[in-house]
């Protein structure tokens, strides 16, 4: 089980990155990044939305809302 500020280690091919406040930082290259919510790799180009908190992508607007609607409340 993961601890809320682990975060899981990309498989090959996917970049590692950092989401910060308004911005990302990539740690290891790659052509793109794993979206958690929907399964479908992000080219790092393409990368808009994530979540500081529990350091993901999502690959559109609406897979941060299934996101929030599966429990996940925020900072305390």
């Amino acid at each position: 089980m993961l601890n809320r500020t682990d975060r899981p280690v990309p498989m090959p091919g996917e970049a590692d990155v950092k989401y910060l406040d308004g911005d990302f930082r990539v740690v290891r290259r790659a052509p793109s990044c794993a979206a958690p919510v929907t399964g479908v790799p992000i080219p790092l180009e393409e990368l808009r939305y994530w979540s500081v908190d529990l350091q993901e992508a999502y690959a559109t607007p609406e897979a941060v809302l299934q996101r929030a609607a599966s429990g996940y409340a925020g900072k305390p």
